[in-house]
């Protein structure tokens, strides 16, 4: 804790660079992952392919995309677009598998009362569907941000930076009140955000409030 107490303003400046390398590469896989997972979600084959190739880019260990996206590219190893090229794909693997999960949470009879009062499928995707599968969207949202915050740190490791600059300097200087620090930053990072996206599908959904004071206002 002292380490972090006294190094603050340099633990500062790498949180920063750790989350401009977390939040951008899941700002591109939500453009990516939302259209596409809303345009597979009613074509059964498409939606298999997509899951099947989806799950297996997301087993592929990420030194190895660290390794392959350079050269496919052309940019240095240690570019830190390198980083959120990985980390892209990490995202829009995770994120175009939750959204048709998550649209397919919509209650049927809702979707039905669309239809029936004209909505076209375009209209009904965007202003009844996406809507009401927000809560369940969130959820897995929460996973990625989590999960991105945390791989980002494997970035030190080729020399991007990172709060991963913390565990590679004082695992080689054998100083671990610097890998505590990067956990403890790290560790908060990712409550915070956490927190943050959870807060922001409460916000985006406030009839799930609604009816949760309902349901205690019945109780009592």
């Amino acid at each position: 804790m002292r380490y972090l107490i006294d190094n603050f303003s340099e633990i500062l400046e790498i949180t920063k660079t750790h989350l401009y390398l977390a939040l951008l590469p899941l700002l591109f896989g939500l453009v990516i992952a939302i259209p596409a997972g809303a345009m597979i979600r009613r074509i059964p084959w498409l939606r298999r392919i997509t899951v099947t190739v989806a799950s297996l880019a997301y087993t592929v260990p990420s030194l190895a995309l660290f390794v392959i996206i350079p050269p496919l590219v052309g940019l240095s190893a240690i570019d830190p677009w390198n980083v959120v090229i990985a980390l892209t794909i990490y995202s829009t693997a995770l994120l175009i598998i939750a959204v048709p999960v998550a649209l397919d949470s919509v209650p049927a009879a809702v979707v039905d009362a669309a239809d029936a009062v004209g909505f076209g499928p375009l209209r009904r995707t965007l202003t009844v569907d996406m809507p009401l599968a927000i809560p369940v969207f969130v959820s897995n949202l929460r996973v990625v941000v989590v999960t991105n915050i945390a791989m980002v740190s494997v970035g030190a490791l080729i020399g991007v930076g990172g709060l991963g600059k913390l565990f590679t300097q004082g695992y080689q200087r054998d100083y671990p009140d610097e890998i505590v620090a990067g956990i403890i930053v790290t560790l908060a990072l990712a409550l915070v955000f956490d927190r943050l996206v959870y807060l922001l599908g409460r916000w985006a959904t406030p009839w799930t409030r609604a009816d949760g004071r309902t349901r205690r206002g019945a109780s009592t």
